[in-house]
């Protein structure tokens, strides 16, 4: 009874928080000067590891702390690879909202939250690889777009039930082949 009483005692509380705009700990009086909800003004990324290639082939080399984390990766065929696009980090390439996708002049100029541009305010490529070995603290994958010496942010498994969305729809310049280089 004491802890049912309890427990609609916080939720009052929680409720009448919410409802004042009061953050938790802060006198009402102050509540004026500070926005209801707090905006996250930044935030550190600090990597897992960095991207090794050797000729064609790529690996992703984690530190050594983060190797009890990938126990049961081995089950899964793909891994998604979180990487930051470290040679285009400037404040230029940031400012970029616009691109030609693929950087093919006669695709229509388009904003970088619809491409997969390296230019882009958040430097985060996305890339789904084949697991071909892992070794250690080391995965060594198939289709990785990442550079040499990219520093890895996070690994998530495929799994095709959720990550596969047979009726997503695209643009027709994304149908067309990329360009030679």
């Amino acid at each position: 009874m004491l802890l049912k009483t309890l427990q609609k005692l916080a939720w009052l509380m929680v409720i009448s928080l919410a409802l004042s705009g009061t953050a938790y700990g802060q006198s009402p009086k102050n509540q004026e000067n500070t926005p209801r909800r707090e905006t996250i003004k930044s935030f550190q990324l600090n990597p897992i590891g960095t991207v090794k290639r050797q000729g064609k082939q790529a690996y992703l080399e984690l530190l050594p702390q983060f190797t009890p984390a990938l126990d049961g990766l081995s089950g899964f065929s793909h891994v998604w690879v979180f990487f930051w696009f470290h040679e285009t980090d400037t404040p230029e390439d940031r400012a970029t909202l616009k691109v030609h996708p693929r950087r093919d002049p006669t695709n229509p100029l388009t904003g970088v939250f619809a491409t997969r541009a390296p230019v882009r305010p958040n430097l985060i490529g996305l890339t789904a690889c084949r697991i071909l070995k892992i070794a250690g603290n080391t995965i060594e994958v198939e289709g990785l777009d990442a550079k040499d010496g990219s520093p890895i942010v996070d690994l998530k498994p495929y799994i095709p039930k959720g990550d596969s969305i047979p009726e997503a729809t695209i643009p027709d310049w994304v149908k067309k082949p990329p360009p030679k280089e």
